[in-house]
């Protein structure tokens, strides 16, 4: 079985209005899921995608007001990545985030490709990266008059892991998740050994983990901006169950198959504390919603939905629209 590339990446904010004008207004993507945290449902929690909320395409936030500041450290996943289709998109984000404001770096090539990294005002780590097109297809971008069709953002790329004992999570990756080690590239942190780069599926920036040994940093304490998982696509309702099997039989203790409704889920933890989701493709988010109303109003899978009434009194009012 192989996993066909990234399905999406939840992170936490604590001020999730900010966190939706960044995303959709700076970044461009499209709130394609107002709901809450099913294991909290008191908390927000926002999906950002492509136009029709395509996997692979979504990064997601729980909404914790009291999360205080992230301290970078190892066992963390310390960087999101966006694909765009061009170094002319990617320069047209650079002058982008001069005109607004965002913190950036400057233009630079990491595993053969152009990235720019940025972050948003909470800290939340991500960087940009070309995409030539020949690994996982693109997302539907969505459109938004600022912002030309070609150079809209059109899915997530690499996530990268930082960890202070790279060949257990390495181990993982291809023994156990079946990636393939594809490369490394040099880091920027002097005397720090290469980045590790494994891929999986169709291959391209959509289905690779980049795996960063940083020795001289402590364990992250993680708080708004930072990324709580990663998931990954599972292709079928049938690999969905044996992967479940199979994570059990290689002495992985998993949260057991689980319902979001939107997909279907499985969580364990690496070797280096960094927890992962499997995650279907199907049913998507249109299980609910129709696709021109998506993200519009606060959506329930039906298990909460008999508790909408105090779910919605719980929840403070948030202005999307």
């Amino acid at each position: 079985m192989k996993l066909a590339g990234i399905h999406h990446v939840s992170a936490i904010t604590a001020d999730i209005e900010k966190n939706h004008d960044f995303f959709t207004r700076v970044l461009g993507m499209r709130l394609v899921k107002k709901t809450v945290n099913q294991d909290s449902t008191s908390s927000y929690h926002l999906f950002y995608a492509d136009a029709k909320g395509t996997p692979g395409t979504d990064m997601t936030y729980f909404d914790i007001p009291m999360a205080g500041r992230t301290y970078p450290g190892v066992s963390s996943i310390s960087n999101t990545a966006f694909r765009v289709m061009s170094d002319d998109a990617l320069n047209f984000w650079k002058k982008r985030f001069e005109q607004l404001g965002i913190m950036h770096e400057e233009i630079i090539e990491r595993f053969g490709r152009k990235t720019m990294k940025f972050q948003d005002d909470e800290g939340s780590r991500l960087m940009l990266v070309v995409d030539d097109g020949k690994g996982v297809p693109y997302g539907v971008p969505w459109e938004k008059e600022d912002i030309p069709i070609d150079y809209a953002i059109v899915g997530l790329g690499p996530v990268t892991l930082t960890v202070r004992k790279p060949e257990s999570t390495a181990k993982v990756l291809v023994d156990v998740l079946h990636f393939d080690e594809v490369g490394s590239y040099p880091s920027t942190i002097e005397g720090m050994p290469e980045i590790r780069v494994f891929s999986t599926g169709e291959g391209g920036p959509a289905a690779e983990v980049h795996v960063e040994t940083r020795t001289d940093l402590p364990f992250e304490r993680p708080g708004r901006g930072s990324v709580h998982h990663v998931a990954f696509r599972v292709k079928t309702m049938e690999e969905y169950k044996k992967w479940e099997e199979h994570l059990r039989n290689k002495g992985f203790k998993t949260s057991g198959l689980i319902d979001r409704y939107y997909f279907k889920a499985i969580y364990f933890r690496e070797p280096n504390g960094i927890l992962y989701e499997l995650s279907t493709d199907e049913p998507g988010f249109t299980n609910d919603e129709p696709l021109d109303k998506l993200g519009e109003s606060l959506a329930l899978p039906p298990f909460l939905e008999p508790k909408r009434n105090s779910i919605e009194a719980s929840l403070r009012p948030i202005h999307t629209n």
